[in-house]
């Protein structure tokens, strides 16, 4: 089975570029679900322990907990700590699961896939872009965020250039999702082509 690894900055399209992947049959990992679904469950009593009333009826209050870690280097990697493992092992059931039907081809998206060193655990990498107009107009359009918070985000992300210097694939949403459909197929077809490798 072949793992494809989907990336690209705030507001170019990538959830909507991985939910034509799984319109197109092909099993779609999604790291920041995936983190949601423990902060509701599995990962709230060790964040409670950890960083205590951070949680509310089982749950993880992400506002509180992202307050208490977001300037603090070492809480965020505690929490990295706690996280991270349950995450892997939610992973790799997905990746089992698949193998196990028996699909030649599953996605992961991970937002922040080159800046955690990601690639060198998949076969193939798709980065969604679009221009830097349409990016600010989209992200700034939900109404989740002012420019000032765009732009900071923005500057922590790798620059979209560099990612697509370093894709194997790169999907442009710049013009509707048809295009996108089509690019997908092309990508798919390449995929199963191409050998294995990851480390």
């Amino acid at each position: 089975m072949l793992i494809v690894g989907l990336t690209g900055s705030i507001g170019m399209g990538k959830s909507t570029t991985a939910k034509l992947f799984m319109e197109a049959g092909v099993p779609v990992y999604d790291a920041d679900a995936a983190v949601h679904q423990l902060y509701e469950g599995e990962a709230a009593p060790a964040i409670e322990a950890a960083f205590p009333g951070t949680t509310a009826g089982g749950k993880v209050d992400r506002a509180k907990l992202s307050a208490r870690v977001v300037h603090d280097p070492a809480a965020m990697k505690q929490l990295e700590q706690i996280v991270h493992p349950m995450l892997g092992a939610s992973r790799q059931k997905f990746f089992a699961d698949a193998e196990a039907a028996g699909n030649p081809i599953v996605v992961v998206d991970v937002p922040l896939l080159f800046e955690t060193g990601g690639e060198k655990r998949v076969d193939a990498v798709v980065v969604v872009t679009t221009s830097p107009e349409l990016q600010r107009e989209r992200v700034l359009a939900r109404g989740t965020m002012d420019a000032a918070k765009l732009d900071a985000i923005i500057a922590k992300q790798m620059p979209d250039a560099e990612k697509r210097k370093r894709a194997d694939f790169i999907v442009d949403t710049s013009h509707g999702l048809d295009p996108v459909r089509a690019r997908i197929r092309d990508i798919l077809a390449e995929v199963v082509k191409m050998p294995k490798r990851r480390a």
